[in-house]
């Protein structure tokens, strides 16, 4: 199961010159939700919903290694620890996390998008620095399964 990043940039763009405010689209275990607006904002979200056990998704975590995952960047945009610059950051080293939490924003073609945890476990690494481009596929956490 992946996400076509091509027909991912493709869907934003045209969402942008149609100025269509919201979109939520789910097919084969893959969730996308866009809402737009402001960076002050965090509710505004694109969510890859994918099982654990695939992965080859783009948002999946990989295992590695066997009581860890890594969690990547769906697409390319810049990293932000928190929803706003004097909000603390959503997660740290250490911090316990579960299924659904926000772990970052990856700012996109002006779009704020969420990455959310798939799993409970502990943030044991934290890969990428705030305010910095990320990659497709990129590292951005590690995180211990509970």
């Amino acid at each position: 199961m992946t996400v076509d990043i091509d027909k991912l940039r493709a869907l934003l763009t045209v969402l942008g010159e149609e100025n269509v405010a919201e979109f939520e689209h789910e097919s084969e275990g893959v969730r996308v939700r866009i809402v737009r607006g402001g960076f002050a904002a965090p509710t505004q979200a694109v969510a890859f919903a994918a099982p654990v056990a695939a992965p080859a998704a783009a948002a999946a975590e990989a295992t590695t290694p066997a009581d860890s995952v890594d969690v990547t960047s769906p697409f390319v945009g810049t990293f932000y620890r928190s929803p706003s610059p004097d909000a603390p950051a959503f997660c740290d080293v250490g911090s316990v996390i579960r299924p659904g939490q926000t772990l970052c924003i990856i700012e996109a073609m002006k779009l704020m998008n969420e990455i959310e945890a798939e799993m409970s476990g502990t943030v044991v690494e934290i890969y990428a620095q705030n305010g910095k481009a990320v990659e497709f596929g990129q590292k951005l956490f590690r995180i211990k399964k509970a």
